[in-house]
């Protein structure tokens, strides 16, 4: 059995047991027959693209909720594993550590900015804050009309939903956590 037909035989299962549905219920929301829906869920069968949009519209769950692999219990990140983007000629580099996904609101990033190091953002969405921690060096973040500076131990949190920018005014490796929220409600 493919992975992506595992993976939707999985899903398929869980969200009917959360239901509490029987494979009888499943048949009678979606359309599809309880034979071929016990052959899914055993993955002996390799439903059409069709066959998953019933089993979806029936559900009331989106295609890719089906299609898509669950979160893990926990997750191992290391920096060192990542590729990091690149700003500045390098002196920037972001490492994406935990990406945004529909099951939470925010996206965790580390980041070193090397002496001198610039980077001018666009504004996010509307309604998303930054959360900001230094751990080694300074950092100077402009924003409205405010430039800052914190050093090592200290965070911020401001608006990001209007231009913003980070520098490193030091002559030393800064590092940083950075978390973005991003305001579902809007």
């Amino acid at each position: 059995m493919s992975e992506i037909n595992q993976t939707f035989a999985q899903n398929l299962k869980l969200f009917r047991k959360k239901r509490n549905l029987s494979l009888d219920n499943v048949s009678a929301l979606t359309g599809v027959s309880k034979s071929v829906l016990a052959q899914i869920e055993k993955g002996t069968a390799n439903p059409t693209i069709n066959t998953v949009w019933k089993i979806a519209n029936g559900l009331k769950v989106s295609f890719t909720e089906l299609m898509a692999a669950p979160e893990e219990e926990y997750k191992i990140v290391r920096q060192n594993d990542i590729q990091p983007l690149l700003e500045n000629d390098g002196k920037y580099r972001n490492f994406p550590i935990f990406l945004f996904a529909d099951s939470r609101n925010f996206e965790v990033y580390t980041i070193e900015l090397e002496p001198g190091a610039f980077l001018a953002a666009d504004p996010h969405p509307f309604g998303t804050e930054e959360f900001i921690t230094v751990f080694s060096g300074s950092l100077q973040i402009a924003f409205n009309t405010h430039e800052l500076t914190i050093s090592e131990k200290e965070s911020l949190q401001f608006k990001a939903d209007q231009k913003h920018s980070y520098k490193n005014p030091s002559q030393e490796l800064t590092v940083i956590n950075m978390i973005i929220w991003y305001d579902k409600k809007v």
